[in-house]
């Protein structure tokens, strides 16, 4: 089954983008790449049940298995040897990572208390955008019974935009809900008129 925000980009967006930036060629578009999502587990140090509940957390979100991502050197001071688990990871591509962005943007964003929308500064030169969020709570497949403690995550889009505004345009396309969407792209239009 198609996902839905990948018909959307591809009877849509493109043709959107292709008109608003004078592209010759529909593969000069950007695009989604991957989205990475990541949690750092520190005091896994101390607790190794840690690393499991993150694990089974992250794949119920995901749907996929993450891998867990080791230190690399011991430090004294975090009480932290060389191997032991700091984080975990987990990357997205195609179907699995239009799925998840749907869901993100229509289910868990708008379960989020007092939001007013994400903010538009986040996106790097390259046009990616990193959110980090406090709490997994407002993903719909997490059950509120079932977790051990509150913690947050990072969330980063990569596209294969050139600039700031063409990595806007996209997720705004997408529907992504950015504050002040209208004056940071009118900004953003004059920055490259110079």
């Amino acid at each position: 089954m198609p996902e839905r925000l990948k018909d959307l980009y591809l009877k849509e967006i493109v043709p959107k983008l292709m008109l608003k930036f004078q592209y010759k060629n529909k593969h000069e578009v950007p695009r989604l790449e991957k989205i990475v999502i990541n949690r750092g587990i520190g005091e896994a140090s101390q607790n190794t049940k840690i690393v499991d509940y993150s694990l089974q957390e992250l794949t119920m979100i995901t749907g996929q298995k993450p891998i867990v991502t080791r230190s690399k050197k011991s430090i004294a001071g975090f009480k932290l040897r060389e191997n032991m688990p700091v984080g975990i990871s987990v990357t997205l591509r195609h179907d699995q990572m239009y799925g998840f962005l749907d869901r993100f943007i229509n289910l868990a964003l708008p379960r989020i208390r007092d939001f007013q929308g994400i903010n538009a500064q986040s996106l790097d030169k390259q046009g990616n955008y990193t959110i980090g969020l406090e709490e997994q709570l407002m993903f719909p497949e997490v059950d509120y019974e079932k977790i051990d403690k509150i913690r947050g995550l990072d969330i980063s889009i990569i596209t294969s935009s050139k600039t700031k505004l063409e990595g806007f345009l996209l997720l705004k396309e997408f529907g992504m809900p950015f504050k002040n969407k209208e004056s940071f792209e009118k900004t953003l239009t004059k920055e490259i008129e110079k």
